[in-house]
């Protein structure tokens, strides 16, 4: 490493860790990662069960697994290190924190210690272009350790087996239930939820190679020495297009300091740079963006990674008895990283679908793929990361997307809360949608239509009729509700699980 490198600045088993990372970055963009075969299936019978459920991953997996064992079932969560929450801060709303709160998990005393940090407002600001204050937007840091331990000793007080430093191996789909190798262990369970990530092996095997249709590539840090610290941005850039993508700044007060990511939307093109360099540009930018010099800086801890999006998402597992949550299931936007807030805005629909799902023991995968449903309102968020993201061949104008992007907000701030907040917190709703787009400049608009393709615009359409059908389906749906009582445990399943598809699929969860 060239010593006049900013990357001196990260401890050395930190760059251990970015380069392991950029070795699989590296693999996956010039397509060497081979999915392991981890699922079988055997048509026998199991005999006896270790427990109801078995949950593979822990970080977000304590969250459902909580839940469910609240309710009376049998769940094993394994996790292949020690259960712990990292140090770095999640960053949420306070609406979708309070589900906790409304699922009996956390009492509103324990909700508040788990607040680390708490800042008003948050700024929204483009290169050359708007810039825009929130409020009460990401604007919470919950501190994951205080979080997980809490949930860990809820689990355990309420008869959950916890089983550490034990990877998930292997499993066979029987008949009636699930042969799960885990470390040294075997266990059997009625179903298998994978909680285990993008990265998961479960997910791998059942996509079968194929590749990301985007990537979110993250670097970041927080440290000590920032004179501002009382403000944050939910999403900034001061740079025009450099190295074939856009640049975006995050910011947020941390208990220990202030956090800063930089972020950017990418395909999986061979020549795409490494997360190496990217640490590099966030390195050189950060003076400049928060107006202070490195060495003035005190370095608590680096972040980096790179998330992967599919347009097949959420996954459809292709056995019974398996389902996956969280990132497995690639139920958050292509937009968003990290699936911590995506994991609670469902938590509830989950507790709830599995719950009845298990009841009735309909755990197919056709009956399991209903909860995790086609979203319209995630769908459509395709084209907005297609708008975000350039080619690595394309020749564009350089302020482009900061222009669309400065355009778009706005209008969204003209429009009022009610249109912007939401958006920002990763919900599309068609009649904010339907408001917005007819008041955007064609100008900054059509320029960008032929480098998106027509396909994508086709897709787009087809998402953006649905997302309108789904917002007319759901009240209509909590209408009829009341006239089901008559239907079969089983139809009511199914009914309950299209009324959450409907729901969540028009962003009806979010008010």
């Amino acid at each position: 490493m060239n010593s006049n490198s900013n990357l001196s600045y990260l401890p050395e088993n930190t760059l251990k860790g970015l380069k392991f990372a950029d070795s699989r970055w590296q693999a996956l963009r010039n397509n060497k990662l081979t999915p392991p075969t981890v699922i079988t299936q055997s048509q026998e019978t199991l005999n006896e069960f270790d427990a109801d459920i078995i949950i593979c991953g822990g970080t977000l997996g304590i969250l459902i697994a909580t839940t469910l064992q609240k309710k009376g079932y049998r769940i094993i969560l394994i996790e292949k290190g020690k259960l712990k929450g990292r140090e770095q801060e999640w960053n949420i709303s306070r609406q979708e924190l309070n589900t906790f709160v409304e699922l009996d998990v956390l009492s509103d005393k324990e909700l508040e210690q788990a607040i680390a940090t708490e800042y008003n407002p948050a700024r929204v600001s483009f290169h050359k272009g708007y810039e825009l204050w929130v409020q009460d937007v990401l604007n919470i840091g919950v501190d994951p350790v205080f979080l997980l331990e809490t949930l860990k000793q809820k689990f355990l007080e309420a008869g959950g087996n916890l089983l550490e430093n034990t990877p998930f191996n292997s499993a066979i789909i029987y008949d009636n239930g699930v042969l799960v190798n885990a470390g040294d262990t075997v266990l059997k369970s009625r179903l298998l939820i994978d909680g285990m990530g993008h990265f998961s092996p479960i997910v791998q095997q059942a996509r079968k190679g194929e590749k990301p249709d985007g990537i979110c590539l993250v670097v970041g840090s927080c440290a000590k020495g920032y004179t501002n610290n009382d403000t944050g941005d939910l999403i900034a850039s001061f740079t025009p297009i450099l190295n074939q993508c856009q640049y975006f700044w995050e910011a947020f007060p941390a208990r220990d300091g202030r956090t800063t990511y930089l972020f950017t939307y990418v395909d999986t093109h061979p020549d795409r740079f490494s997360l190496e360099f990217f640490m590099e540009e966030y390195l050189r930018l950060l003076p400049e963006y928060q107006n202070i010099e490195l060495n003035k800086l005190q370095f608590e801890r680096f972040l980096f990674g790179f998330f992967p999006a599919y347009q097949n998402s959420p996954l459809k597992m292709p056995w019974n008895r398996i389902l996956p949550i969280g990132d497995s299931a690639g139920g958050q936007s292509p937009v968003s990283f990290g699936g911590f807030g995506s994991m609670l805005r469902h938590l509830k629909r989950l507790t709830l679908g599995i719950d009845e799902a298990l009841n009735l023991d309909i755990l197919d995968q056709n009956s399991l793929s209903l909860l995790q449903p086609y979203q319209p309102n995630i769908s459509v968020t395709w084209l907005f990361q297609k708008t975000m993201s350039v080619e690595v061949h394309q020749t564009v104008f350089p302020n482009q997307i900061n222009d669309l992007m400065s355009g778009v907000f706005r209008v969204m701030d003209q429009l009022g809360d009610d249109v912007l907040k939401p958006f920002l917190q990763d919900v599309i709703q068609f009649p904010a949608l339907m408001k917005t787009l007819p008041l955007v400049n064609p100008k900054l608009v059509l320029p960008i239509l032929p480098k998106v393709g027509v396909k994508p615009l086709l897709d787009w359409t087809v998402h953006y009729f649905n997302l309108a059908i789904y917002s007319g389906l759901y009240p209509v749906g909590k209408w009829v509700k009341p006239l089901t009582n008559h239907l079969s445990p089983q139809q009511q399943y199914y009914y309950h699980r299209w009324l959450d598809s409907w729901k969540y699929g028009s962003g009806g969860d979010i008010n």
